[in-house]
């Protein structure tokens, strides 16, 4: 899919590796000026000097989105370096993979910082600053099939519940910020290869032949949905959670 994003400027969270660093390279390889925010902050300078050495600009920045306080840092140095933030894509996420009578306080309060209150946080601070310049913007946000369905075989309640959040918060703030032209999707992936599902798969062993087509997803199938959120096309579309499962799930 041919997507032209030169001017625009992205922030992607949770860039240092699987479908992060996947999108961070699909948005830059458009044209975009590529944020890239993770805690592993040597992982995000090679990838920073990949995209750079592609031709694209991209900069790295450490971030640990359960700290309220560096998300407003990292969206300030973004800006800071590239410009205002216009595209925003809320990728960072951790399971539990824990059943929920075994979880400590510590990791419910971690697993809800992560993949609930930072997207919700981000967003709006990208937000308040697309609207004081009076810009439109995308914000995409990463939820999961999982928000839908759950058979329990992978103890993950409360990432199911998390990612369902997720989902809602999308189609609440596309409601609030409609009128200032900044668009709010999510993209609802099934098991596609990433690291966090590739730690998972060597837990609990390799699904691919349960699967309807008898594979773990690859990540660039991704690539044409998160364009076309990201693109002038999908001008209309805000409030809408895309769910790409490659049939695995049941309708």
């Amino acid at each position: 899919m041919t997507v032209d994003l030169s001017g625009e400027v992205a922030l992607v969270t949770g860039a240092s590796a699987g479908l992060g660093e996947r999108f961070a390279r699909v948005l830059a390889g458009a044209g975009a000026a590529v944020a890239v925010a993770a805690r592993r902050l040597d992982k995000l300078e090679t990838l920073a000097k990949e995209i750079e050495g592609a031709g694209g600009r991209c900069l790295p920045v450490e971030l640990d989105v359960a700290d309220a306080a560096q998300i407003t840092a990292a969206v300030d140095r973004a800006e800071q370096t590239l410009g205002t933030v216009s595209i925003l894509v809320n990728n960072a996420g951790i399971p539990d993979a824990q059943r929920a009578h075994k979880m400590s306080l510590e990791l419910v309060d971690r697993v809800i910082d992560v993949n609930f209150r930072a997207p919700y946080l981000l967003s709006a601070e990208v937000a308040r600053r697309l609207i004081a310049a009076g810009r439109p913007g995308r914000i995409v946000n990463l939820s999961s099939m999982g928000a839908y369905l759950y058979d329990g075989s992978a103890a993950s309640t409360l990432y199911s519940a998390t990612k369902a959040g997720v989902s809602r918060m999308t189609e609440t703030l596309a409601v609030e910020w409609a009128r200032y032209r900044i668009n709010v999707n999510a993209i609802a992936p099934g098991l596609f290869h990433s690291e966090m599902s590739d730690g998972m798969i060597e837990r609990l062993g390799d699904p691919s032949a349960r699967m309807p087509r008898g594979r773990v997803a690859d990540p660039d199938l991704l690539d044409s949905t998160l364009l076309y959120l990201v693109a002038p096309a999908s001008e209309a579309v805000t409030g809408t959670v895309v769910k790409v499962d490659d049939g695995q799930y049941p309708r």
